[in-house]
């Protein structure tokens, strides 16, 4: 069959083979042209959600980049004969096959993360990992990476689900469908405190805290092992829904879970540090579906490739390894919250106001003009494996 994308209300909802195999070449070739290997460089690495996005991209890095064993942990839905696969699934399969390639040791599981029984096999495959290797079975990097609408508690087995809404009241205003350029307009109704609990579950820091206490009791740890989950803060103008929404309540916990973990471990010289990353705003499932971020997301990415200052999941992830994590001088730069910031271009003043200005100008009218609004779509098409260059999407599948 030939595949074409299905998309209803910002989802999509089949990928394409070709195209995401594609597109992750195209990230292994951008790392090996901008990574080397060092002294420094980490040689066992688990990505626990590393099947898409910065998961992904951090998973390509470490194994291209630094010549990484790399352990990688999703949750995907294998192809059928009616349907397609998720596009992590392809993903996975394609990092595998250039791995084996390139001589680097390989394993990916296909799983609930969330639960007792993954944390396990992941832990043996950690083991295996560097036994395949010839490497002591002591992590270097563990990046958290998780992204999930729903999550089972191990404990009472009674599933959370997320929600994306404000706290306190309500709020409204415009959307932009990036497919065909419209506005439309959006109303959310505040959250409950129900869904704010729930909302934490799912997407705040309690299962990273689960992950390094079950790897620390099978022993994968040194004083070298450093540890790092992502998250974003954003403009004031999304604060409503994001920030100061359920979702920033989550990830409030994800950076109190950060705190926790450095009291309980590098305090007590049981890994080097953990740390979460605020990273830069881009085009991912998840953003898709946030009332108001494409808006800022076409505006945003015209203004930063004017000033040549754009990057996808690929560049700012290796931005962050390079300048950040493996730093040539050791040393990890943090704000006065500990955090690392590799939003700062995003988050730089002049690159705010432009895209605040442009913001209150854009309309229907003019939104192809005045926005990269072309850009986004292309992004978004491409995270399923849609509209990469070089695929022949008339092509049997």
């Amino acid at each position: 069959m030939s595949i074409k994308p299905m998309i209803r209300n910002n989802i999509c909802l089949n990928a394409h083979p070709a195209g995401c195999a594609a597109s992750v070449l195209n990230q292994i070739e951008y790392v090996k042209k901008n990574m080397s290997k060092d002294t420094n460089s980490p040689k066992l690495v688990l990505v626990v959600g590393c099947s898409i996005g910065y998961g992904l991209a951090s998973r390509i890095s470490a194994g291209f980049g630094y010549g990484a064993a790399t352990v990688g942990l999703s949750f995907e839905n294998e192809p059928s004969e009616k349907r397609s696969g998720t596009p992590g699934y392809y993903n996975n399969e394609t990092f595998d096959k250039e791995a084996e390639k390139s001589g680097l040791v390989s394993i990916t599981l296909n799983g609930d993360a969330f639960s007792n029984e993954m944390k396990v096999k992941t832990a043996e495959a950690v083991k295996q990992a560097a036994e395949k290797a010839g490497i002591p079975a002591k992590i270097d990097l563990f990046v958290y990476s998780i992204a999930s609408p729903v999550r089972t508690d191990p404990k009472d087995g009674v599933m959370y689900k997320s929600v994306i809404k404000p706290i306190g009241s309500g709020i409204s205003g415009e959307s932009l469908n990036m497919m065909d350029g419209t506005f439309g307009s959006f109303s959310i109704d505040p959250a409950t405190d129900e869904e704010i609990s729930n909302t934490v579950k799912v997407m705040g820091g309690e299962d990273w805290e689960l992950w390094m206490d079950a790897l620390d009791g099978k022993g994968l740890f040194s004083p070298q092992t450093r540890t790092v989950a992502y998250t974003y803060i954003g403009p004031e103008s999304s604060w409503a829904i994001y920030k100061n929404g359920t979702i920033g309540k989550a990830k409030e916990d994800l950076e109190r879970a950060g705190r926790d973990i450095n009291n309980k471990f590098t305090n007590q010289n049981k890994i080097a540090g953990a740390w979460v990353s605020v990273n830069k705003a881009l085009v991912t499932r998840s953003s898709s579906v946030i009332p108001s971020i494409p808006l800022y997301l076409t505006c945003l990415f015209k203004i930063m490739k004017e000033m040549n200052l754009h990057e996808g999941c690929i560049e700012q992830i290796v931005r962050l390894y390079k300048d950040r994590l493996y730093s040539p001088d050791g040393k990890v730069a943090v704000d006065s919250e500990n955090r690392i910031r590799i939003d700062d271009w995003e988050m730089r003043d002049d690159v705010q106001k432009a895209v605040a200005e442009k913001m209150k100008s854009t309309n229907t009218e003019n939104v192809y003009q005045v926005t990269d609004i072309n850009g986004v779509k292309h992004d978004f098409l491409e995270v399923h494996g849609f509209d990469v260059a070089g695929v022949d999407y008339d092509k049997e599948v």
